[in-house]
């Protein structure tokens, strides 16, 4: 439950269009409502400006749709991550504004399509291996509510194909960077813009790179002092933190 939907609830109690027994079950449920496999947490949209995101590995599909569905019943926007076909074709069941992306295995229902953010947040990619991570990361940011551009396949291999895209790093207020294999790409991305750079190591790799590990040490080691870096393949949570930055 957001803010303004708690405000409404009680200028609808005030106004005598809900009555107190009705207020008070909309709120009964507002910290969180335990499904006994899991405890969804309404309370998130109103402490962090964002609903909770089912993190899909791990759960089984019955979980899943069972989570969501209650999530539903409050009007929040959704975001299923690491999930499957199977999975969101019962959530569309549901509702029909249901969207599986393929490549990164998300889940996504827009309700409120408001833009909440102060500028566009670009997605940069090095490589196309690195996409399923990179969607995850733009499809988080839709969700959330901000103004996406992205520009995929500009790794290091072929710097020529970011330097023609400058303009682009520059009208951006956030950029994250996603790359696997040595990591380098986030370095030379933050030496051409002003913008805070969320860098995101991959699995993407041959043996040596250590499943994204040699990744996140080189990301770690920027001498980019506008670099900062989240966990291997964690395109949510890059997506989350340029939100973040993005609404200030």
């Amino acid at each position: 439950m957001t803010e303004d939907e708690i405000r409404s609830l009680l200028e609808g109690y005030r106004a005598g269009d809900l009555s107190l027994d009705a207020a008070l079950a909309r709120l009964r449920t507002l910290p969180f409502e335990d499904l006994g496999f899991a405890n969804i947490d309404h309370h998130r949209s109103l402490r962090q400006g964002f609903p909770e995101v089912v993190f899909g590995a791990g759960k089984t599909d019955d979980e899943i749709v069972e989570i969501v569905r209650r999530m539903l019943e409050r009007g929040h926007n959704i975001l299923v991550t690491r999930t499957n076909a199977a999975c969101a074709e019962r959530i569309r069941d549901m509702d029909s504004g249901t969207r599986f992306h393929t490549r990164s295995g998300t889940v996504s229902i827009l309700r409120d399509r408001r833009n909440r953010g102060n500028g566009t947040v670009l997605v940069v990619s090095a490589g196309t291996s690195d996409l399923p991570v990179a969607e995850e990361a733009v499809i988080t940011l839709e969700v959330m509510g901000n103004t996406v551009d992205s520009l995929y396949d500009v790794g290091v291999a072929g710097l020529h194909r970011l330097l023609d895209r400058t303009d682009r790093l520059r009208e951006a207020r956030v950029v994250i960077v996603v790359a696997g294999m040595e990591g380098a790409l986030p370095s030379v991305v933050g030496g051409l813009t002003g913008a805070p750079v969320i860098a995101v190591p991959t699995s993407v790799g041959y043996g040596a790179s250590l499943g994204g590990i040699a990744a996140l040490l080189g990301m770690l080691n920027s001498c980019a002092s506008n670099v900062t870096v989240v966990n291997i393949d964690n395109g949510y949570g890059a997506g989350v933190v340029a939100s973040l930055i993005n609404r200030l």
